[in-house]
This record gives C-alpha cells, sequence and structure tokens, in this order.
C-alpha cells in the first residue's frame, strides 16, 4: 500500500499563512486525529488542531477524496498561522502519526501516477512555479493545460492511423484489400514528416522562453561593454574603469524585455594575452558567446580601426555597436557601417554613456526578443528531453517512408517506433530514471 506523505506548500520563514499538505491512505484517520471532527470533503471548515492533548493552533481545514483530488488519492490542506512554532509543532504532530516527508515533486509525480495529468503537463507544473516572466506564465500554463500533450497525441494518432495500413498489407495479403494498400499509408507519412520537421526547426523557442534568451556582449577591451551592460539593466551590475582586462569572468544579469526572460552577459574583452587569469576569461567569452542567441560586438569608434578582426568571428544576425560615436570620427564611422551592413549585421552607433542611446538599444534588443520567441502556435518543446524525442521520431518517420512499398514489415516497425518515441514525452511509455530526474526538479511541497 502507498504510505502517506506530508509537506510545507508554502515558503519557509515568517508569513501571515503556511499551508501544509499530506496525501495518502491514512489522511482521513490524520483529519480526524487532529481536528476531532474532519470537515466534509471539498469544503472548508474551521478547527483546532489537537495533538497528544496540546492544542497546536486554529486552521482552516480542507479534505479531498481520491480520485478527484490533485494526487488522485486521498488528500488534504491544512491552512494554518505561519509562524516558525506553529509550522514545525503541526509537521513534527505528522511525523508522530506516522507520516513520512515527501521528496521532491513527488505530489506531482503521484498525480501522474494516478492519471490525473500526463509528463509534459507534470513538467508544465514546475515551470509554471519557477516562471518569472509572462511568457513563462502563459508558456507554462498551456502546458500545464495540455497544450503540448493534444499536438503529440494528434501526431500519434497520425501515426497509428498510417501503421494499421501497413499492418494490414502485412498481415492480410490475401485479403479482398484495397490494391496498394501500404502505399495509402505514405501520404500521411509525409504530412506527418513535414510538420515534425517544422516543430524541429522552431524547437529552441519554447525553451528560450523558459530558460531566457541569451545575449553576449563582446569584442576588444575597454569598448565599453561594461558601460553598455549597466545602462541596459539600469544599475552598476559590472565595474567599469579605464584599465584594459577589468573584465575577467562572464557577468551574466537577467533581465525582462517585451515580457520575456534575457540573460545579457558582458565579457571579458578579447585580445591576445600572456596573464593566465585574463587568458581563461577570453576563453570563456568566447564560449558563451559561441552558444549565445544574440552577439553584439561591441566596437570602440574612437579607435575603430585598431580593433578586434571581426572578420575570423562574426555570423550572420550578428551587431555591430559602435560606441564613443560622441567623440569618433565621423567619416571612419561611416567606412566601417557601410563595410559591415553589407556583412548581414545590424549596425548601432552610440555612446553607452548616454541614457537616451542605451535606451534606443534597448527598445531594439526587445523588437528583436519579440519577433524571436513570439509566435502563432504552442512550442512544440520546451525542453531538451522533448527535442530529443521529436528528433528520434522524426528518424524514425523518414526510414519508414524509404521502406513503405518495399520493405512494408521494416516500415510497419519504424512506424510503430516514431509514436513509441511521441508516448515517451507525455509519459506513456518512459523509464524509471527518467521519472526520477523529472521529479527531481520539483520542490517539495508539489
Amino acid at each position: 500500500m502507498t504510505d502517506t506523505i506530508f509537506a510545507l506548500a508554502t515558503a519557509a520563514g515568517r508569513a501571515a499563512v503556511a499551508v501544509v499538505r499530506v496525501s495518502g491512505p491514512a489522511t482521513l484517520s490524520i483529519v480526524e486525529a487532529l481536528t476531532g471532527k474532519p470537515p466534509k470533503p471539498r469544503l472548508a471548515a474551521l478547527r483546532r488542531l489537537r495533538h497528544q492533548g496540546v492544542e497546536l493552533d486554529e486552521a482552516l481545514v480542507l479534505r479531498f477524496e481520491g480520485p478527484a483530488s490533485y494526487t488522485g488519492e486521498d488528500s488534504a490542506e491544512f491552512h494554518v498561522h505561519g509562524g516558525r512554532a506553529v509550522v514545525e509543532a503541526l509537521l513534527s504532530a505528522l511525523v508522530d502519526l506516522g507520516l513520512r516527508l515527501a521528496e521532491p515533486g513527488e505530489f506531482t509525480r503521484r498525480g501522474f501516477e494516478n492519471g490525473k495529468l500526463d509528463l509534459a503537463q507534470a513538467e508544465g507544473v514546475a515551470d509554471l512555479i519557477d516562471a518569472e516572466t509572462e511568457a513563462q506564465r502563459k508558456q507554462a500554463l498551456g502546458q500545464v493545460g495540455g497544450a503540448l500533450s493534444q499536438r503529440y497525441d494528434r501526431w500519434r494518432d497520425l501515426l497509428l492511423h498510417s501503421l494499421a495500413m501497413l499492418e494490414a498489407a502485412v498481415d492480410f495479403p490475401d485479403e479482398d484489400l484495397p490494391e496498394e494498400v501500404a502505399e495509402r499509408a505514405r501520404p500521411g507519412l509525409r504530412t506527418l514528416s513535414a510538420e515534425l520537421e517544422a516543430a524541429l526547426a522552431d524547437v529552441s523557442r519554447g525553451r528560450r522562453v523558459r530558460d531566457g534568451f541569451r545575449i553576449a556582449l563582446v569584442g576588444a577591451p575597454n569598448a565599453g561593454k561594461s558601460t553598455l551592460l549597466n545602462g541596459l539593466v539600469e544599475r552598476d551590475a559590472a565595474i567599469v574603469t579605464d584599465t584594459p582586462g577589468t573584465t575577467r569572468d562572464v557577468i551574466e544579469v537577467p533581465l525582462v524585455l517585451g515580457g520575456y526572460k534575457v540573460l545579457i552577459a558582458d565579457t571579458a574583452g578579447i585580445r591576445e594575452t600572456a596573464d593566465a587569469i585574463e587568458a581563461e576569461g577570453v576563453r570563456r567569452a568566447r564560449a558563451w558567446a559561441e552558444d549565445a542567441d544574440l552577439r553584439l560586438w561591441v566596437v570602440d569608434g574612437f579607435h575603430v580601426k585598431h580593433t578586434v578582426k571581426l572578420e575570423e568571428v562574426i555570423r550572420p544576425g550578428d551587431w555591430l555597436v559602435l560606441n564613443k560615436a560622441d567623440i569618433a570620427d565621423v567619416s571612419a564611422l561611416d567606412d566601417a557601417a557601410q563595410k559591415w551592413t553589407g556583412e548581414e549585421l545590424k549596425v548601432l552607433r552610440l555612446s553607452a554613456r548616454s541614457s537616451d542611446a542605451v535606451d534606443g538599444v534597448r527598445a531594439a534588443l526587445t523588437e528583436h526578443v519579440t519577433d524571436a520567441l513570439s509566435g502563432a502556435e504552442f512550442p512544440a518543446a520546451t525542453r531538451l528531453r522533448h527535442a530529443e524525442r521529436l528528433r528520434e521520431a522524426q528518424d524514425f518517420l523518414a526510414r519508414a517512408l524509404s521502406e513503405v512499398g518495399l520493405e512494408v514489415e521494416l516500415a510497419a516497425e519504424d512506424v510503430r517506433l516514431a509514436a513509441r518515441a511521441l508516448e515517451k514525452i507525455t509519459g506513456r511509455v518512459d523509464p524509471e530514471d527518467v521519472l526520477g530526474r523529472v521529479f527531481s526538479t520539483f520542490c517539495i511541497g508539489k
């Protein structure tokens, strides 16, 4: 029999109200032991909590009968005063009554195991708890509501429909079936393959909404990267001096632009150096910039002809920020802008010390991030795990399409494996270690 668990569901520390959750077969007896008179299911009631003759608190108590509960089993909530002594007394009483402290995510895992939600929805619950921006909240709430699961289930149903045709051709070759029944599976598989290809092309969007859009400020020492960072985040996040090489590590600062989470990083100035510490900072700067979604190459406009050799490091879509435009030679800036605009770079001129100029950069970044992360459709993947299974399904599907009409048995098996890959995302089929990794990321009490 499943044991009964408990956990503090609200943040630790002094508060007006604290919520302690209980779930499992002994829930009703626990409520009876603490209150003497359990409330009716789904009806909040004020009760005095007592244990071993000692009054603990006056609490609002709610009880839910399984399967009509979050976990799918009998559960209860005790809303008590949020003082530490009150909470500790209640938790100690629950231990005395034989309950076990819940593991991270165990309430949600029980809901998953009891069919209250699938694995993708459970991950949405974790994302909703961690949401810091409006975009993260909307994405997580949609996932909890089944937007992701419904998409996968539709794809799975299309696969099963095609699989039925392929298996009919394999199992009943002598029956009175339409000619080339296996070939009739091909159009549906092609349509699905195209949808999966489009989903994979869009796969980073959901993860970037969830984890943050990464923007790197890179360039030579003393180009003004730290000044620009401080202006963008409107605080002194990075040290600014006239000494080259002041920034020696990556300084990441979270920011919200257009409702989306952004991580903007000031990096060490890129140059050749014999200093081991600075060299490590340059290596980290290059690594962070390589994985960034957008890179802003900040160039000292006053020394624009003696800067980083951009030809060796730029990539299409990077931005070139010609800084110190207020003191630079205008003709030199014009020449640089003309040269690099033709290399698929967005070129900006500014003085990072000017708040108006930095406001313009922030507005341009907001527009860029919004265009990159907004979309008409719910993203097909919000985690790396989803992307891996989508890619696996697409690979099986591509192989099946090459086999239809030639090796129908093999095509049917590959379609079956593609469906299984999609099932792993929602948790219809998933090994225990995957479930452990998913739910270990939850907070205790959820």
